[in-house]
């Protein structure tokens, strides 16, 4: 994994402008820890921050195309193509020369060979920026399921570009102001599709490809969800599955580095991590090894909650054992994930308020801090609740037959309300309520659609989509976010194109076929995994319960409160602060009493540390 920045204007000689390309570069140095590179032409600077994982010796980028001395084309690349061996070799069979066993190599060559067709060959995690030096012609494109983060900010005469805000902001003429439509989009988790937070710039939407020539801009889908009659029944339909997650991990285990998976105790991670096992045993590969994640406990005992029913430790322990992994458990003391340093490190890593995922965003850090000193690639089992329909939500009625997001309803929405701090007036003013109906609004009318559905299946297709499409993209940023500020690339198994593609097209009745969540991946793989894994109900990444940890969190808003200097002393409801801090402390914390808390201090902390302009 890597990172990428760049600009392209078609009005300068970008060749006099190597210092400010490089500065844009070098916001990319935690993505990309093992080299830096930068390409300079007229009307375009490619720069790149490289995490060495495939040929790490012939790898390097930026990485042109010669011909006759002339620069055919440039690239900055950052992910894999899984396919990449394939794709090698048939062009290689059209007659092209490969200098290095990279797939950066294979996506350059490609482009030559089918220009943007070659997307529809492309399988794997990947946002690039093409060059063509030829037509004077910048592509940007993001994967299917925008597992990498590109964003751009056009410009009078070009656009500026980067793999994280950061990048784009570190050019001179890139304003750091945040407008009403940025603020709602922080506010709310809706992920409205292309949007970014910061006014005048956007992300490159999953599946998309953004041309810049001298015509101007240009936006073009290569690919979405599409609705298509399922006609494979029920064991064919399980058989499938299971086909294509043997094929996902074998090709995904591939790495000239060392690998790992994430290991929760869960059903999505057990999964991955089981098939991973035996891959790498057939393969003659060696023992996978395993991490997992806990917190000390000082006295603090587990309490069920409405997403946690149960501790992950015992799950964890059992599924090592079956599958005969290296595993290490990592514990993280809950006292430090409030440490200022820590925050500031997720903050700058973010590139926004940690808003509604609170605690998760420090301990993310701190696990992946851990696991880099011992492997650069991990497994994760992120996505498969958004593919298989895991969350409780999915199977709640009210959530189902609601009239918005369904993650966002009832209990489950107290997780991600970041808004009970915030002035009253100020959400008035935002008017919250229509934002949120817009949102969604806009979300159902994107869903496809067959005649044959049934009321039903209409219904729980537009629930899938919706999460496909809107609820993976935050949790998919904030993986990648937290992974690649240590130089640690994620790999995300549940999210090839082929088995999204064909599992929301599988009726309901499928997925929830023995009336459980997820039916057909335990069915799928239930040969490799333990019968506690089989039977365990849906439990999401783990938060800590310490109080310790709200009150250096109430510690930190006190102080907001206590200096009229805060820059989010405006935005915040004083009285509603005052009346939380006078609260007593419970015998646990839970996320959603800290979610107030945690917007309001990070809300401080972007203002005063990114020096943004709030336009409203």
């Amino acid at each position: 994994m890597c990172g990428i920045a760049g600009w392209v204007s078609f009005e300068r000689d970008l060749r006099e402008q190597r210092a400010v390309a490089e500065t844009m570069t070098r916001t990319m140095a935690l993505r990309g820890p093992d080299d830096e590179g930068l390409w300079l032409d007229r009307h375009a600077a490619l720069g790149h921050r490289r995490l060495s994982i495939i040929d790490l010796e012939g790898g390097r980028q930026p990485m042109t195309a010669d011909e006759d001395g002339k620069t055919l084309a440039c690239l900055v690349y950052t992910g894999e193509v899984y396919n990449f061996q394939e794709l090698r070799r048939e062009l290689q069979g059209l007659g092209h020369a490969f200098r290095t066993r990279s797939d950066t190599e294979v996506v350059l060559r490609a482009y030559l060979q089918w220009g943007e067709a070659m997307l529809e060959r492309l399988n794997g995690m990947y946002a690039f920026a093409q060059w063509d030096a030829r037509e004077q012609r910048l592509l940007l494109v993001r994967d299917r399921m925008g597992v990498k983060p590109l964003y751009y900010y056009p410009m009078p005469d070009g656009v500026l570009f980067g793999s994280e805000p950061k990048a784009i902001l570190a050019h001179p003429e890139a304003e750091r102001r945040v407008t009403a439509d940025g603020l709602r989009e922080m506010l709310d988790l809706v992920k409205t599709p292309e949007a970014a937070v910061f006014a005048g710039m956007h992300e490159v939407r999953p599946g998309q490809v953004v041309t810049i020539d001298r015509n101007g801009l240009r936006k073009r889908r290569y690919w979405q969800l599409e609705a298509r009659e399922h006609a494979d029944d029920l064991p064919t339909t399980i058989r499938t599955v299971r086909a294509l997650l043997d094929d996902i991990v074998e090709r995904q285990i591939i790495a000239d580095v060392p690998l790992c998976t994430l290991l929760s105790g869960g059903l999505d991670s057990s999964v991955v991590t089981a098939l991973a096992a035996k891959s790498m045993q057939r393969q003659g590969k060696g023992t996978v090894r395993s991490f997992s994640v806990d917190f000390v406990k000082h006295g603090i005992e587990f309490e069920a909650d409405y997403l946690r029913g149960s501790p992950d430790a015992p799950f964890v322990r059992g599924l090592a054992a079956h599958t005969g992994t290296e595993h290490q458990e990592i514990l993280l003391e809950s006292r430090e994930l409030a440490d200022p340093g820590l925050r500031a490190a997720v903050l700058g890593a973010q590139d926004l308020p940690p808003a509604y995922w609170g605690d998760m965003l420090p301990s993310l850090y701190k696990l992946f801090e851990a696991i880099r000193a011992q492997s650069t690639v991990a497994l994760s089992g992120e996505s498969a609740d958004e593919v298989f329909g895991g969350y409780r939500w999915f199977h709640d009625a009210a959530a189902v037959d609601g009239d918005t997001f369904p993650w966002l309803v009832g209990s489950s929405g107290s997780f991600f309300d970041g808004q009970s701090l915030i002035a009253p007036g100020l959400l008035r003013e935002l008017d919250m309520p229509g934002f949120r109906r817009d949102s969604y609004a806009q979300a159902l009318s994107e869903v496809p659609r067959l005649a044959s559905d049934t009321p039903q299946e209409q219904r729980m297709r537009e629930i899938s989509h919706m999460h496909l499409t809107r609820f993976v993209q935050a949790l998919l940023d904030r993986k990648d976010r937290m992974s690649m500020a240590v130089g640690l690339e994620v790999r995300v198994p549940f999210c090839d194109h082929r088995l999204v593609e064909y599992v929301f097209n599988a009726p309901w009745g499928m997925k929830n076929f023995d009336g459980r969540e997820k039916s057909l991946l335990r069915a799928a793989a239930k040969d490799v995994l333990p019968d506690s894994i089989i039977q365990r109900v849906k439990s999401p990444y783990p938060a800590t319960q310490d109080p310790a940890y709200e009150q250096t969190l109430r510690q930190g808003l006190t102080r907001v409160l206590d200096d009229a200097s805060s820059p989010a002393l405006p935005l915040l409801d004083k009285a509603a602060a005052w009346k939380l801090l006078d609260r007593p402390f419970g015998k646990t914390s839970t996320s959603p009493e800290r979610a107030g808390l945690e917007m309001a201090l990070g809300l401080n902390e972007w203002l005063l540390r990114h020096q943004v302009a709030l336009d409203l």
